[in-house]
């Protein structure tokens, strides 16, 4: 049985991981899928696991299997293989928003946050031009991580390449309707809505984050079937306690 990626239709439990680990493991001849062919053959995604575990082999552990040796590795590969294909999409080393929005936006592509079992961006980049010796005809890929430059801390660049500092995605509610942006001074914003709308703004929550852009495109992506105007959605209570739930992205 495949879950929905509706965001918020279906609650997956821990029961139901485990269920799921062991019915995929009997029809694999009972040896434990690993990351990738999971979420394939499930439709149970890294952020679904996550809640529970910090490693997938702590869940297979607990489903009563030995995670594999060469299932990790051929993970490890696969993770590697997608990042690059994204790399060369874009012509440039992905942010970390752009990664959060690439595992909303495409069905089978991997949480952001398993690129980061190396550590933070330089060492992803270290990580990702070692596979790239390894393997013939990616040149290109080796190239942009030798010339990639760690941000200056307090900067991040959006898609264009424009520099904004570090600052924050916010929820702000009036009448009915929600507003999702991004500023660098949330109580002002808050202020500036309140002067132009006829509902007093209420500021629900704010996300601090290294890179607004980004972090914003997930929300907007998030509720896509529940936009009305620009930046204005029309969410339930469901939706915004999981905006509550971010609490800093850095």
């Amino acid at each position: 049985m495949k879950y929905s990626r509706r965001w918020g239709i279906i609650r997956i439990t821990k029961a139901k991981i485990l269920e799921e680990i062991k019915r995929t493991a009997a029809a694999n001849d009972g040896k434990a899928l690993g990351i990738a062919r999971f979420k394939r053959e499930t439709g149970i995604t890294s952020w679904d696991w996550l809640k529970f575990w910090p490693r997938f082999s702590e869940a297979i552990r607990e489903a009563g299997y030995t995670p594999s040796v060469f299932s990790t590795g051929h993970d490890e590969a696969e993770l590697l293989r997608e990042y690059v294909a994204f790399v060369r999409e874009l012509g440039r080393i992905p942010s970390r928003g752009e990664l959060i929005v690439r595992s909303y936006a495409k069905p089978g592509f991997p949480c952001y946050r398993t690129f980061y079992r190396w550590g933070e961006q330089p060492k992803l980049i270290e990580r990702v031009a070692t596979y790239c010796r390894t393997q013939s005809g990616l040149e290109d890929v080796l190239g942009l991580c030798a010339a990639y430059t760690p941000r200056r801390p307090g900067y991040e660049c959006g898609s264009n390449g424009e520099k904004l500092l570090n600052g924050f995605v916010y929820l702000i509610k009036s009448g009915r309707f929600y507003k999702i942006g991004k500023t660098n001074a949330p109580g002002r914003r808050e202020y500036e809505l309140a002067v132009q709308l006829p509902h007093r703004a209420v500021q629900i929550h704010t996300i601090e984050t290294d890179d607004p852009i980004g972090v914003e495109s997930y929300w907007h992506n998030r509720f896509r079937d529940k936009r009305r105007n620009g930046e204005w959605f029309l969410l339930c209570i469901r939706d915004v306690r999981a905006f509550r739930k971010w609490k800093k992205i850095a």
